[in-house]
């Protein structure tokens, strides 16, 4: 069966999950974590996710998000395939890290978004990766610490969700405690896992019995909503039109990166190590692997450096990820 087309649209929430290939570590130390973490916080700082729920385990994550100026697929590129390449780096290694696509589960935010908030949260504990919640409150590589205030992340949107426990942010705080730990007892939850009308008309034992014309679509296991949340989704999806981003030459850009920064495209493969020389090759490299989509091999000969190092270069480009795309857009 071929795979499915990602639902998307601005200002769409999120579940999103991501697997190690194999069921493989995908954070072997805290250094993984934190670098994981600054790219996804590059994202929230650019408004390209609003970022309302992670958790890191060893071997997958999990994030509850919001789209924002850019689709949900360009901005998981960017995250995945910068923290890839510089895992393989790390650990030297070769190859692919991730199981297949992640997969993205489109939400209806009532009565889901503080539900997922919480069982994202909890994840730790029922992978049995930390003993009890006075860890988890402490713990830095989920985002309920950041809601606690233990450890602030100022990227995270704790706003919106401790808005919904209290007028002040400490008995919000304290509310929001108390309910993730009503949580405990409730272990895994495959009610929030997608499915749309499979949820809301008996659950896992009506699958049966809707697998047939237009409901079979209805139980889409890409959406986590009610019944009329999913069918106006799915119409919404059919006919809106995806935006993509503007495909131009290679030497075209170049141009454009290289005037931006002060300098003419043959400084590129100069040899030197110029300030301005390594931003146009990481805005260039951004753009092209990035957010056009092309392979990085070819654009070697263009930078002036190894084939591994362009994927480094667009990882670099990436903490700029605002300005490029706003200079792209004028090219």
């Amino acid at each position: 069966m071929p795979r499915q087309a990602r639902l998307d649209a601005p200002d769409t929430l999120h579940h999103v999950m991501v697997r190690g290939l194999e069921r493989r570590t995908i954070f072997r130390d805290d250094a993984d974590r934190e670098d994981f973490v600054v790219r996804l916080a590059a994202l929230a700082e650019a408004g390209a996710l609003t970022v309302y729920a992670w958790a890191l385990l060893p071997n997958h994550a999990h994030l509850l998000v919001r789209t924002g100026t850019r689709p949900l697929a360009r901005s998981m590129r960017s995250l995945l395939t910068g923290y890839a390449g510089a895992f393989n780096r790390r650990h030297k290694r070769v190859g692919h890290l991730f199981q297949n696509r992640y997969k993205s589960i489109v939400v209806e935010e009532e009565p889901y978004l503080l539900e997922l908030v919480r069982y994202l949260h909890l994840n730790p504990l029922r992978a049995k990766v930390l003993s009890d919640l006075r860890r988890l409150d402490r713990c830095p590589w989920t985002g309920h610490s950041a809601l606690l205030g233990t450890v602030p992340r100022p990227w995270q949107d704790t706003e919106t969700i401790l808005s919904q426990f209290g007028p002040t942010p400490r008995r919000a705080r304290h509310a929001y405690h108390t309910f993730v730990a009503a949580g405990l007892p409730r272990g895994r939850r495959p009610e929030l896992q997608g499915g749309g009308l499979l949820r809301s008309q008996g659950g896992w034992a009506a699958v049966a019995a809707l697998r047939r014309g237009r409901e079979a679509y209805l139980g889409d296991e890409r959406v986590l909503g009610s019944t009329a949340f999913v069918d106006h989704l799915r119409r919404a999806v059919e006919t809106a039109e995806v935006p993509r981003p503007r495909q131009i030459p290679l030497d075209a850009l170049v141009a454009r990166v290289c005037h931006h920064v002060g300098i003419v495209p043959t400084a590129l493969t100069a040899g030197g190590r110029a300030t301005q020389a390594t931003q146009a090759r990481a805005g260039i490299a951004y753009l092209w692997l990035t957010v056009l989509g092309h392979p990085g091999r070819p654009l070697a000969s263009v930078l002036g450096v190894q084939p591994q190092n362009v994927y480094r270069a667009a990882a670099q480009g990436h903490a700029a990820a605002a300005a490029w795309e706003c200079l792209l857009a004028t090219c």
